[in-house]
């Protein structure tokens, strides 16, 4: 059984033919012989000059196995899991590379814990899986401060801290290092398919997610700023104070118009997450990106239980009327069964469909495409 040694800035990867590949700085060294020979001079083992890479590399590992400088793991561990691995995981990350999937993972591991900051995601994930570089660094607000090509730097595959911190993420990952993040990752229910499964297309910096066994992750707090809100509550109390004894019903109304104004920005805000999370063409299943959004209204309407909606789905003018009407309304019923399996009860919603029949902007399908959140008076 192949197996892995790790060493410093240097990783040996110990094959079931006999052979040993190194890699140093998380580059794979093309000369093995060479490189071992390297590591031999800098731990004080003598090597003979008769000796192939093969003996080599053996007495090394013995070597450093013996002196206690390294420990060994199983390669055939980090494979993806088995079918009990499967059945518990949480998240399933599609990559068609191996650093860009190693990227998927830790942005898993993100939506799972949105509030981690830096030092709780370097306990996650510690150097040690690649020891031959730090896996994270503070994003410094510039792509071209990494002239060395070391990091992750485009907007899209930052990481987002809960404190609002930016990180980048290695971008080097041999074989072997990926292998171990790949194995270490389980333990959070997160599992990597195999890259010729990666169909649908990658997304997000290369690579996408799949939510598996049912599982909804959670939604962080957006912070906004709601100085204007604030403002207008001052002036209300300002109101309660001076009039209070005569205008006490139309005191209390305006109290309610406040906090409407709150939530009737936030499910346009929503409104706008959804269309952004597209369904799949001819098709009304809710896509993960869209039940996430949806998991987030859900939570709205959980806190103001007075907030009544009507969800009106629309198409553009291509295809069939007939075809189109029915898709509008079973796309708005889609989302509207999502909100009642997820406690909200079912006299708060309506699900209507208008087809092709209202376009935004006939010269622009796209835009057609969308399902409105109407608040209900």
């Amino acid at each position: 059984m192949a197996k892995i040694y790790n060493y410093k800035n240097y990783a040996l990867t110990h094959q079931d033919n006999g052979a040993v590949n190194v890699t140093k700085d998380g580059v794979e060294q093309s000369n093995s012989k060479a490189a071992l020979k390297e590591i031999a001079a800098i731990v004080g083992f003598e090597v003979e000059e008769k000796w192939n890479s093969y003996q080599i590399g053996t007495k090394l590992i013995n070597f450093l196995v013996a002196q206690g400088l390294v420990e060994s793991e199983d390669l055939e561990k980090k494979v993806e899991g088995s079918a009990a691995e499967v059945a518990n995981a949480k998240v399933r990350v599609y990559g068609k590379a191996q650093n860009r999937t190693a990227l998927g993972i830790v942005h898993a591991y993100m939506i799972m814990y949105p509030h981690a900051k830096l030092e709780d995601l370097r306990k996650a994930f510690p150097n040690s899986l690649n020891p031959s570089r730090e896996i994270f660094a503070e994003y410094k607000g510039s792509a071209d401060d990494d002239k060395f090509g070391s990091y992750f730097v485009q907007p899209e595959e930052l990481l987002t801290m809960g404190d609002g911190k930016k990180v980048q993420f290695a971008q080097m990952w041999t074989k072997a290092t990926f292998e171990n993040i790949v194995h270490h990752a389980k333990q959070y229910g997160i599992i990597v398919a195999d890259f010729e499964k990666a169909d649908g297309g990658a997304k997000k910096g290369g690579f996408r997610l799949e939510y598996l066994n049912g599982y909804v992750p959670p939604v962080p707090g957006k912070k906004r700023s709601l100085w204007w809100v604030w403002l207008i509550l001052l002036l209300l109390v300002g109101g309660l104070a001076a009039f209070f004894a005569t205008r006490k019903p139309q005191v209390v109304e305006k109290v309610v118009e406040v906090e409407k104004i709150v939530y009737v920005d936030r499910v346009e805000e929503i409104e706008k997450d959804f269309n952004a999370a597209t369904f799949f063409q001819g098709k009304a299943d809710l896509s993960d990106d869209a039940k996430f959004v949806l998991h987030d209204l859900a939570q709205l309407m959980q806190k103001h239980p007075e907030l009544k909606l009507k969800l009106v789905g629309h198409t553009s003018s291509e295809g069939d009327p007939a075809f189109n009407q029915r898709l509008s309304e079973a796309r708005a019923q889609a989302a509207v069964d999502f909100l009642v399996g997820r406690g909200i009860d079912a006299s708060r919603l309506e699900a209507e469909g208008k087809g092709s029949s209202e376009p935004l902007d006939p010269n622009n399908p796209e835009a057609n495409r969308r399902t409105e959140f109407i608040i209900i008076e």
